[in-house]
């Protein structure tokens, strides 16, 4: 008990509160067995393994989590199924999880699915949550039972063709949000529209250096289906403590061809010598050529004084948008010393 009072609130509170319980054996039927004993495990050793593809495992692990009021093994099952987000929304316990825990997943910047596929699976889950509050499955019961979450779908991350194939033709959307949508991907300026149109996936990749340096800006790959307009956020931040030590919201304009465009901070940003830092980029716009054969460490010599400049590259946690070490769209760190 005092392992589980220490370790959980809601544990703390049914042990130690104003209605404590003094039975020998508490029910705890709201939970499932693999996702409680998950938990006993991670008060006890700090550690959670996730199976591969085990989109089940990922989601139990987190509706207990939650349940429970455990953030950090929340945390820990949300970037999991950042990494995993396929195999995630397409288990069959997806369809079992609360409101709040469809939430918390849809609230994520980091998910790795494409957009239509996201809303198919929420559309799954709208129907088995009629039927657990026996409903009809209609379009406006659907609309009902999801309530914020289906604010939280990021429609104009679609294409126009997911978009009129799926979302506009299943009648969960009112006609005034299809027409904005419809407006949003055909005119321009575009319209503001009632959704959220950042993207969910950034390029990040961590790196350390052996000296100080200011940091200016990243060099950027561009469209791979020609000349195009991006719109880009850009962060470097502080590994250890999620600092963000500079930021920019910024654009660029590219020719189609596999070179490199730069994007730079308003203000350089100090780099200290062996410190884990994550440069962050999130761009708007068509898939982008990327690089390969990335190297672990990289030496810059100045052709001026000679002096060298070593960065040393290791994978970024979290989903990257396919950016690592050895492949990836963040090709150059622009700087100075």
């Amino acid at each position: 008990r005092f392992v589980l009072a220490v370790g959980s609130a809601v544990f703390d509170a049914m042990f130690n509160g104003g209605m404590a319980t003094t039975s020998t054996e508490i029910e705890l039927p709201d939970v499932e067995p693999a996702a409680f004993l998950a938990l006993l495990k991670f008060l006890y050793s700090d550690e959670v393994q996730f199976p591969k593809s085990t989109g089940d495992v990922q989601l139990c692990h987190l509706s207990g989590a939650r349940l429970f009021d455990e953030p950090q093994l929340a945390s820990l099952c949300l970037e999991n199924i950042d990494k995993n987000t396929a195999d995630a929304i397409t288990a069959e316990g997806f369809t079992d999880i609360d409101l709040d825990t469809l939430v918390a997943v849809l609230e994520r910047d980091t998910l790795g699915i494409r957009e239509v596929r996201l809303f198919n699976a929420v559309v799954r889950w709208s129907e088995a949550e009629c039927q657990r509050q026996q409903l009809q499955v209609t379009p406006e019961n659907r609309r009902k039972v999801l309530g914020k979450a289906l604010g939280l779908i990021r429609f104009p991350l679609m294409t126009i063709e997911e978009f009129a194939a799926g979302p506009a033709q299943s009648g969960i959307l009112v006609d005034r949000e299809v027409v904005s949508l419809f407006l949003h991907f055909t005119v321009n300026p575009k319209p503001r529209v009632e959704f959220i149109d950042r993207p969910r996936c950034c390029l990040r990749g961590r790196f350390s250096v052996n000296k100080r340096i200011f940091v200016v800006g990243f060099g950027l790959y561009g469209s791979i289906h020609g000349p195009t307009d991006y719109q880009v956020n850009i962060q470097i931040i502080h590994t250890d403590s999620n600092t963000v030590l500079g930021q920019n919201d910024t654009g660029f304009s590219c020719d189609g061809s596999a070179s490199t465009f730069r994007v730079m901070f308003k203000e350089p940003v100090e780099v200290l010598p062996n410190v884990n830092y994550t440069a962050c980029a999130t761009l708007k716009g068509p898939d982008s050529h990327y690089g390969t054969k990335g190297l672990r460490k990289v030496t810059h010599e100045s052709p001026t004084t000679g002096a060298k400049t070593c960065f040393t590259f290791c994978y970024a946690a979290g989903n990257n948008n396919g950016t690592s070490v050895e492949d990836g769209q963040i090709p150059e760190v622009i700087f100075y010393t």
